[in-house]
């Protein structure tokens, strides 16, 4: 079980991006009254500082959350295709599932596959499109029209770190970044993990994968740079990687800071807002019509966020409180190294959830009892 100190300590303060970042101490892990975090069963043990809302725990102890789903096979793949690992998954308004693989056991860079998949809530294929485009697809968005935005966190051959936006039956429609160009100016990117559209239109990219620097930059609808915020770090404001991206019916911009085991909460101008961890260590993040967020950890473990299961937690943004857990039940991975289990995860409208691995390579659907 996990508490938070309640006693902020060396205060060391730095300006970058136009946010100031405070130094506050680490989770530390101990004995909460009758064995929950924060003793209360109905309020998330929480503390405030500088204005911004720190959540250390939950109304429960991880893990022991009721599991109301059941797994059913899914989707139906052309015979003969092998999925490869699956991070990007994203619902669209028409309540079809997107998601793009990485074309095998290795990358896209030399496959001739087509990595982008429309599936309906059955996992029937309607399309399957983006052959030679990409090299490491990571990240998806679909976007009110229907548009689908895909990322490349790698770079090869003179393709990769881009964001390329499609049309919703597949044609090519605008890219963000420099092909096969991995930098940080406003025009390139370093890893870009996921991105985002808010409802006017403005883009949001999750920049970092896999190195030494992680940001969040903030597009118009027309691709033009506006501003960005974050540097590498464990502070607030900081990302060890932003590694996904969901927004909530209050514009507030959620990032999945998977390497701190946490989700920061922000304004679209960057404000750190909240910080949570009773989530876990989040690979994937999604945000419903009924803002219910839906978060899929596929790396806690003993060393890296201790009490924390690999699995997928759901609650309301409202209260921040985890409410049901799929747990992951691969015995023999449980407590493994690099990522296993649900990395991608979304929801359609009747709450039944969608995931992807990077690991096995799979995809898979839990329908929620009583549907």
């Amino acid at each position: 079980m996990r508490t938070r100190s309640s006693t902020v300590t060396g205060l060391a303060l730095a300006a970058v991006a136009g946010l100031t970042f405070i130094s506050i101490p680490s989770p530390v892990y101990g004995q909460g009254r009758g064995g929950g975090r924060g003793g209360d069963p109905n309020v998330n043990p929480s503390r405030t500082v500088d204005n911004v809302k720190y959540v250390d725990g939950e109304n429960a102890a991880p893990n022991s959350q009721p599991n109301p789903y059941t797994e059913v096979s899914w989707p139906q793949l052309p015979d003969g295709r092998e999925l490869g690992g699956i991070s990007a998954i994203i619902t669209g308004p028409n309540g079809n599932i997107w998601v793009a693989d990485r074309c095998g056991p290795g990358n896209c860079t030399d496959s001739e596959l087509n990595p982008i998949w429309e599936f309906d809530p059955d996992g029937n294929v309607i399309q399957n499109f983006g052959a030679g485009l990409f090299v490491y697809p990571h990240g998806i968005w679909v976007d009110n029209d229907g548009f689908v935005w895909v990322t490349d966190a790698r770079n090869a051959d003179g393709k990769g770190e881009q964001v390329i936006k499609f049309s919703p039956d597949g044609e090519e429609v605008m890219r963000l970044g420099t092909a096969g160009v991995r930098g940080l100016g406003n025009d390139t990117f370093n890893g870009a993990c996921d991105v985002i559209t808010a409802p006017n239109g403005d883009i949001f990219v999750a920049d970092g994968h896999e190195n030494d620097v992680s940001r969040i930059m903030k597009f118009d609808s027309e691709g033009n740079y506006l501003m960005e915020w974050g540097r590498k770090g464990t502070g607030p404001g900081e990302f060890g990687t932003p590694h996904a991206l969901a927004m909530d019916s209050q514009g507030r911009l959620f990032v999945a800071d998977r390497e701190n085991n946490r989700i920061q909460i922000f304004t679209q101008d960057g404000t750190l807002l909240e910080v949570w961890y009773q989530f876990g260590r989040n690979s994937g993040v999604y945000i419903d019509a009924n803002d219910i967020l839906y978060a899929a950890d596929s790396e806690s473990n003993t060393p890296r966020n201790p009490g924390f299961r690999r699995g997928i937690r759901i609650g309301s943004v409202t209260d921040g409180m985890v409410d049901s857990f799929i747990p992951y039940t691969d015995q023999e991975r449980l407590n493994a190294g690099g990522t296993a289990g649900y990395e991608g995860v979304t929801a359609d409208a009747d709450g039944n959830v969608y995931a992807g691995f990077v690991l096995e390579r799979d995809l898979t659907k839990f329908v929620r009892d009583g549907q």
